[in-house]
């Protein structure tokens, strides 16, 4: 495992799922780790799971879509470890509708968090990053949803789309400041997120039992299994690490090959 002693990271949407995981593995790394989620609670029990002696994390309620949240996030986690090393902007949120029945509202409320929390979470970490004048990486939560578009995610796939156009503009913006910007691309991965989404293709009528739809999306993936978050965390503890130094700008996928781009 990569060796993160004495970094500090930010993961936001960590309070369950792959943003929890990743918290997890970056504790076992290491690192000190903030985690913030909507639900701030959530957030807390995480930090305290994890937390053990020399080895502190810190719960925060932080709306990504609100730049004041995130600030204050930021700023909390700079009161508690001293700097910040590392920003996983790794909230999100779906849902399933067809393509002909997106709503303004649904559109605005999936780019709202997907697409604008991702952009404040980089501005305000690399203002952070800047100010301490020696580096630092910014790593966002894609998805192949990033590389290609599914008719019942449209609005999703275009807020994934966004993130990583944000990433490789980021990287290109940030470079003289020594921050790399990356993200990673996950496939089916088994979290509560795809619990909800499987509900809603039965809802939609699209599959007749639960469990349906992803034994269906996870029907090609050549690793003969869908994701688990301990996938996506691996990734996440690499990009987090020296190893990665070289890299930026990269939309990485961890799918277990569903997609080739």
């Amino acid at each position: 495992m990569p060796d993160l002693d004495g970094r500090v990271c930010v993961v936001t949407g960590a309070g369950r799922g792959i943003g929890r995981r990743i918290a997890e593995r970056l504790a076992e790394a290491g690192s000190a780790v903030a985690i913030a989620d909507i639900d701030g609670a959530s957030a807390e029990a995480v930090a305290a799971a994890i937390s053990a002696p020399g080895k502190p994390a810190l719960g925060v309620g932080c709306d990504v879509s609100d730049r004041a949240s995130v600030r204050d996030a930021i700023a909390r986690t700079i009161d508690a470890f001293g700097r910040l090393d590392v920003m996983f902007n790794n909230a999100g949120i779906s849902q399933t509708k067809g393509f002909l029945d997106v709503t303004e509202d649904e559109w605005e409320r999936i780019m709202r968090v997907n697409g604008l929390g991702v952009l404040l979470g980089m501005q305000e970490a690399a203002r952070q990053m800047i100010s301490q004048g020696d580096g630092g990486r910014i790593i966002n939560t894609a998805s192949i949803a990033g590389k290609e578009g599914y008719p019942l995610f449209a609005a999703y796939c275009a807020s994934k789309f966004a993130v990583v156009a944000l990433t490789q503009a980021g990287a290109r913006s940030l470079a003289g400041n020594r921050i790399t910007v990356n993200a990673m691309c996950p496939g089916v991965v088994t979290t509560e997120l795809w619990q909800q989404l499987d509900a809603e293709f039965m809802e939609l009528g699209e599959t007749e039992r639960p469990g349906q739809a992803l034994e269906e999306f996870g029907a090609g993936i050549l690793a003969g299994r869908l994701s688990t978050p301990d996938d996506v965390a691996g990734l996440a503890v690499f990009l987090a690490s020296d190893a990665a130094s070289y890299i930026t700008g990269q939309a990485i996928n961890v799918d277990g090959g569903m997609v080739f781009h």
